[in-house]
């Protein structure tokens, strides 16, 4: 799906029907956008595609190597982020002998990463530095988003490109009522210029009722971010902080430390498979989809 420009509100998929627009702040004003049309052709120019991947989930064991309608997760992601027409290169970083079997057996491009990595983003900064070439632009898919869609990691690498005051962008879509007090589902809170302002496992904004605002748009966290490469060298240097630790979400480690981060909305009403009992739902979708 091809991404309008900045002065644009949405665009439409004629593959999958997913729209995606920026918040707020990517539909610049006039001034903007020239400045940013004047920064040189190649800025933050090349963009690879890391799907990290482990085998020791503590919440699901195994969860990149579960069947989905017949075929590995891993390579069901794998799939999806070859469709985005804005990467140079795709690749799955594990440290996993049975994931990488499994993926070289389809195709994918494997790097090989330590054990010791604590998180996605680690993992994904530790196969850049094996890269052989050159990328401005990282984007790190969770290897448990079989049905991302590629028009996401489209809008994700372009809402970095038009950022230069941003060093990470990501993707959120609608919350769904029913999944408002679910710990797995991350949800979030973005200021009126499209940058994040916090992520939390909680329901936020919270209200005085402690219930659901039927009214309120709450927003949730897809599995998909884009750093800056130079940025996501020197992220695993960055010590923890303390809500990075509270809340179990490495992305604030990114805000605490001060550094901006873009936001785009998308339409998508698909998550991630975070628990056994999400296989299920998401085969139901694919069905639904006419995915094979």
């Amino acid at each position: 799906m091809p991404i309008s420009a900045p002065s644009s509100d949405s665009s439409s998929s004629s593959g999958s029907g997913a729209r995606v627009w920026v918040l707020h702040g990517l539909a610049l004003g006039a001034a903007a956008a020239a400045y940013l049309y004047r920064r040189p052709s190649g800025f933050r120019s090349r963009a690879v595609g890391i799907i990290p991947a482990r085998f020791a989930s503590t919440r699901f064991e195994g969860k990149p190597l579960v069947h989905i309608l017949g075929k590995p997760m891993i390579q069901r992601t794998w799939e999806r982020v070859m469709l985005a027409s804005s990467l140079d290169h795709v690749v799955v970083a594990t440290d996993d002998e049975r994931i990488a079997e499994c993926c070289w057996g389809f195709g994918a491009n494997v790097i090989m990463t330590s054990e010791s990595c604590k998180n996605g983003s680690e993992r994904c900064c530790e196969a850049l530095k094996k890269l052989e070439k050159h990328y401005d632009i990282v984007v790190n898919i969770q290897g448990d988003e079989p049905l991302i869609e590629p028009e996401i990691i489209d809008g994700v690498v372009m809402s970095l490109q038009r950022a230069p005051d941003a060093v990470f962008s990501t993707a959120v879509t609608s919350l769904k009522p029913e999944d408002a007090f679910n710990t797995n589902r991350v949800k979030c809170v973005v200021d009126n210029q499209g940058y994040e302002k916090y992520f939390s496992r909680g329901l936020i904004p919270f209200n005085k009722s402690g219930s659901v605002n039927p009214k309120y748009p709450y927003l949730l966290h897809l599995g998909i971010a884009g750093f800056d490469s130079k940025f996501l060298k020197i992220y695993p240097e960055l010590p923890p902080t303390p809500l990075q630790m509270e809340e179990d979400l490495e992305q604030l480690k990114v805000l605490e430390n001060g550094y901006r981060m873009k936001v785009i909305k998308v339409d998508h009403d698909a998550h991630g498979v975070d628990a056994p009992e999400d296989v299920e739902k998401i085969e139901a979708l694919m069905r639904a989809r006419n995915f094979r």
